[in-house]
């Protein structure tokens, strides 16, 4: 009995574990309604002089793959756009009220002195006084004051409009309007019998605003059509070649430079060569600033110049000038005078003095015209000297 029921036990047990078995198996095989299965096998390892082949994963997941591990290039950067330097001419009328706020101390003290009831010696004094103290110079303010008092006492002008008129006339003899103030921006023949273009050298000592002043003068060729290419030959200020080349290419100016450090004469010499190459109206030379001072300095900015009239005559030399420095701007006038031949006067910040006697003095220093004037921070804040304009604005 013990032996049959130990027997039925057994039975059971193995028919429990038969039946778990093929559960487990038919679970296995079908997955759950409405859903897919599909078993992927391990890769094959590749035999041996075979390739391995990547699946293509599908469409969706290429597009992930590709944007993320092969970006679209890079768009290249648009050219800046040029910008249209505004008109040279009448650029003195449009800064004319600028210029009569900052310097009405000379034109108005002279009036005010000139319309006392009685002009006695002590109000010619004051007058001399006034002249000298706005840098008219010692000998143009003695012979101001000789034509005033003969043409008041001869003429008997006592009203308002009499003595201001007098005075702008006399303060025109002295100016002078009957020099050539032009930029000499006409071309010639190189040495080689090849069309060559202007060259103009910008010179001055530090501070002068010299490199500002040469992109500006770029500004104002462009704007009467003249075709442009920059000498950074100031290689000693840091960043000097940097701010050239940044005002020439604001308006399509081609910039030549060299290392900093390297030799002015030879970047002087190759920017004259691409003018000529490339078929240029004007060369703006840069040179470095020097301290009239300094005679190694001033001797290499005599060899620049030689060195650049290989390629034929330096057609004008400007000379820049601090209108705030007064009668020691003459001195370095005159130093730079001596080394190379300075033919115009491009005199900056004349919008930050109240005298503007120094448009009279340096001319008559070095007998050579102001041809140039800055009058403000902004880019097209050089202007051609306007003689009547000026004089105008000082008895405004």
């Amino acid at each position: 009995m013990d032996i049959l029921i130990l027997a039925v036990i057994i039975a059971v047990v193995a028919i429990v574990a038969i039946a778990a078995f093929v559960v487990t198996g038919r679970r296995t095989q079908a997955p759950p309604s409405g859903r897919e299965t599909t078993r992927t096998a391990p890769p094959a390892e590749p035999r041996v002089g075979e390739e391995a082949e990547t699946a293509a994963p599908p469409e969706g997941e290429r597009r992930v793959i590709e944007d993320v591990t092969l970006p679209p290039a890079a768009a290249e950067p648009e050219a800046p756009e040029l910008e249209v330097p505004e008109p040279a001419a009448g650029r003195m009328v449009r800064l004319r009220a600028r210029l009569a706020r900052s310097q009405t101390s000379l034109g108005r003290g002279l009036l005010t002195l000139l319309a006392r009831e009685r002009l006695d010696e002590e109000t010619w004094e004051e007058v001399e006084s006034t002249l000298l103290t706005a840098d008219v110079g010692p000998r143009p303010t003695t012979e101001l004051v000789e034509r005033l008092r003969e043409r008041v006492q001869v003429l008997g002008t006592r009203d308002a409009d009499g003595l201001r008129e007098l005075l702008r006339e006399e303060l025109l003899a002295q100016i002078g309007t009957d020099m050539d103030r032009a930029l000499r921006t006409e071309g010639g023949v190189s040495a080689d019998g090849e069309e060559r273009p202007a060259v103009v050298m910008v010179v001055g000592v530090n501070g002068t605003g010299k490199t500002t002043t040469t992109g500006k003068l770029a500004r104002v060729l462009v704007a009467e059509g003249h075709s442009v290419v920059l000498g950074a030959a100031d290689t000693f200020r840091a960043a000097a070649a940097d701010q050239l080349q940044t005002w020439g290419q604001r308006v399509g100016a081609r910039t030549v430079r060299g290392p900093e450090g390297g030799d002015p004469a030879s970047v002087a010499f190759d920017a004259v060569k691409e003018g000529i190459t490339a078929g240029a109206d004007v060369v703006l030379i840069d040179t470095a600033g020097r301290l009239h001072t300094k005679t190694g300095l001033m001797d290499e900015l005599g060899k620049v110049k030689r060195v650049v009239e290989k390629h034929g005559p330096v057609n004008e030399v400007l000379l820049v000038l601090d209108a705030t420095t007064g009668q020691n701007g003459l001195v370095q006038a005159r130093v730079f005078a001596e080394v190379v031949d300075i033919t115009g006067i491009a005199l900056t910040k004349l919008d930050g003095t109240a005298k503007g006697g120094i448009v009279v003095a340096v001319q008559r220093e070095l007998g050579v015209p102001v041809k140039l004037v800055g009058l403000g921070e902004g880019s097209d804040d050089l202007a051609p000297f306007e003689p009547e304009t000026f004089v105008d604005a000082l008895l405004s």
